[in-house]
């Protein structure tokens, strides 16, 4: 709230530079703000009195806009790869597939393992879990399994992050 929304009857203000000018009513923060020609804004609303401060609103805004756009720029994003696996895939081919996934593990990224069954497929699952210990295993080194594998309609997911 700035200026004229503020309605409070008493409120404790703080001048522009940071030093507490004390307890006033509302309209006396609001004529000092005027004279310094700067807004009167509520920072502190859920406090007794609450607390306001002469400050120009505009640069206000504005730093807090900065402040949040460094915060994003020093976030980590992580994207989450998928490697898609079938149940009768041959020993160089998952070779291949766990460099891959290497890669994406060592950038930072999750790695979603999805064994899809098609067909008559869907009678050997027991067996194609091994097919994901045997992917695991060629990367245990570098990754570790945030979640273990997992049955879903007609694939078994697995996820696989970085180890700390």
């Amino acid at each position: 709230m700035i200026n004229e929304q503020i309605r409070d009857k008493e409120i404790r203000l703080v001048g522009e530079d940071g030093e507490q000018l004390g307890i006033m009513s509302s309209q006396e923060a609001m004529q000092m703000a005027k004279d310094a020609n700067l807004d009167l804004v509520k920072i502190a609303p859920t406090a007794k009195p609450p607390v306001c401060k002469i400050i120009d609103y505009g640069k206000y805004r504005y730093d807090l806009a900065r402040k949040d756009k460094e915060a994003k720029k020093r976030q980590k994003v992580t994207e989450v790869k998928e490697i898609r696996l079938s149940p009768n895939i041959d020993d160089n081919d998952l070779n291949t597939k766990a460099g891959h996934a290497r890669k994406f593990i060592i950038k930072g990224d999750k790695v979603k393992v999805a064994l899809r069954f098609r067909g008559r497929e869907m009678a050997h699952i027991s067996a194609s879990r091994k097919i994901l210990d045997d992917f695991y295993s060629k990367l245990e080194d570098i990754a570790i399994v945030e979640k273990p594998a997992k049955l879903e309609g007609r694939n078994m997911i697995m996820f696989l992050t970085e180890k700390r």
